[in-house]
């Protein structure tokens, strides 16, 4: 579409091709207004810059580029973090791994984030739990970076590290470690689909049988893992099953999967003696 200059805040919102939401979030981007001065404003004209601003974001939308790349931000567990096509979309499932670690973590414990991307499990966890001491893991430099930034935009105190998975941690052990990797499978059609097209493919899928990381995170968890300490994986919708007998298959106890509000089995996890 094109979008006029001298049209109104209002009449512009009502007739964008996107769904309400998506029109108020990029209307909003494009002008630099909050949701109540969208309202406040709705009378007022665009101007030219404005007009081929909006214009421009809109037919991203419309090509398939994921809002939150878009506007560079996403909203997770009540924080806003920034986000650029290096690492994943933050999304609200994986806030249940992050209320399951809250529920489980000690006064003053020290926890592990595997493949940190964004940073948003970590930051979550070290905001809500300043007493916490929080590590995080990518094996992309470029997430890291990311993930940094938004460890500060948050104010949370998270050391970061550059490591392929276990690699750099020789003789350090955490009292809980949580991780949401790469779990699709490779040729699964969903990577060609949606938003799951525009963000990185190795954060995505492992290249093999969506369990491969999986397996080798449970498998070598142990001289990292303190005894009684819980180790808790997202997992994709139909996997539940293979992680909970990888689980069990390695000597963990409470060995259980929790379900995300669809009601799929999202989290599994155990605790090494």
């Amino acid at each position: 579409m094109s979008i006029q200059a001298g049209a109104t805040v209002g009449a512009v919102q009502a007739a964008l091709p996107l769904d309400p939401l998506e029109n108020r979030i990029l209307l909003c981007h494009a002008l630099g207004l909050t949701r109540v001065g969208l309202i406040t404003q709705s009378h007022r004209a665009l101007t030219s810059d404005e007009a081929a601003t909006l214009d421009a974001l809109v037919a991203r939308r419309l090509a398939g580029e994921p809002i939150a790349y878009i506007v560079g931000k996403r909203e997770f567990y009540g924080l806003d973090f920034h986000v650029t096509d290096a690492v994943l979309i933050p999304r609200p499932d994986t806030e249940l791994l992050v209320e399951l670690a809250l529920e489980r973590l000690a006064p003053g414990a020290s926890v592990l984030d595997m493949g940190t991307g964004s940073g948003a499990i970590a930051v979550a966890i070290a905001h809500t739990r300043p007493d916490a001491r929080v590590t995080a893991l990518d094996a992309s430099t470029g997430a890291l970076d990311v993930a940094r930034a938004n460890a500060a935009a948050n104010a949370a105190n998270v050391a970061f590290l550059h490591s392929d998975w276990y690699g750099a941690l020789a003789g350090v052990m955490f009292g809980m470690i949580v991780s949401n990797p790469p779990y699709i499978a490779s040729g699964d059609t969903h990577l060609s689909e949606g938003d799951l097209r525009f963000e990185p493919v190795s954060a995505l899928t492992d290249h093999a049988d969506g369990l491969s990381a999986l397996r080798t995170i449970i498998a070598g968890a142990g001289p990292h893992l303190a005894p009684g300490g819980w180790l808790l994986l997202e997992h994709g919708y139909d996997q539940a099953d293979q992680v909970r007998a990888l689980l069990t298959a390695h000597g963990y106890d409470q060995v259980q999967s929790w379900r995300d509000l669809a009601g799929i089995e999202r989290v599994s996890g155990g605790t090494l003696g």
